[in-house]
């Protein structure tokens, strides 16, 4: 009868430290052919990684992970045993739900629930067609090496010099047209870094007081003062 008691009460306990994760964000979803792993939530404190929930999958492939998150912000979601492989997403409070496969973890995440992300999603999908432009220009101008065409060679330069131009200038548009959300200064931070500093403050200036007061709006106010500090 003792031992029974001692079970039951351990399963008590059990079930109690499984259920008692609290949080403003849940992260939940399923990873097709999985039979056993550990899952980490993570993101970016100052410079580093950090994991702010994990759990171990044995013999399921559905995960909860949570956070209190407080605003919203860039996450990753990382498997253990495919750690070159991260999924990235904007996270903010609610439930998110993340689908992917085991067999390609990042290329087949399907992410819902997040408007935050289904913004940055936008803003990539647009950055593709910037990037495999890049890549035929790139394609060109080693043909034009190999052909030793000198005046071809100094025509893709120019091409590939205006194609970061109007990517900048998207970009900036695109924040400066969502100043509302995190995303904006989360863009200015990650794809306006080495832009012209006048960019930067166009999207800074663009941002709504809620957003200048967040992790990454302050960031980029404070990336900002430190370049013109190093101008003087």
């Amino acid at each position: 009868m003792n031992k029974n008691i001692c079970i039951a009460l351990l399963l008590t306990v059990t079930l109690f430290s499984c259920t008692s994760k609290k949080g403003d964000m849940i992260v939940e979803g399923t990873i097709i052919g999985l039979q056993k792993g550990t899952l980490y939530l993570q993101k970016m404190q100052d410079t580093l990684l950090v994991s702010i929930d994990s759990v171990r999958l044995i013999g399921k492939n559905t995960f909860t992970l949570v956070d209190q998150n407080t605003e919203p912000q860039f996450y990753f979601l990382t498997l253990l045993e495919k750690e070159e492989e991260k999924i990235g997403f904007f996270g903010e409070k609610g439930t998110i739900t993340i689908n992917t496969k085991l067999e390609k973890f990042y290329d087949s995440a399907e992410i819902n629930g997040s408007k935050s992300n289904d913004l940055l999603n936008e803003y990539n999908e647009m950055i593709g067609k910037f990037n495999n432009k890049r890549l035929d220009l790139f394609k060109e101008s080693f043909d034009a090496q190999q052909a030793k065409d000198n005046e071809l060679i100094e025509k893709i330069d120019k091409d590939l010099q205006r194609l970061i131009k109007k990517r900048y200038l998207y970009t900036t548009n695109f924040s400066v047209n969502n100043g509302k959300s995190e995303v904006a200064p989360y863009l200015a931070l990650t794809e306006l870094f080495d832009a012209n500093i006048s960019l930067l403050d166009t999207v800074n200036n663009s941002l709504s007081n809620k957003v200048k007061k967040s992790i990454y709006g302050q960031k980029l106010e404070n990336f900002i003062k430190n370049i013109k500090e190093n101008e003087e």
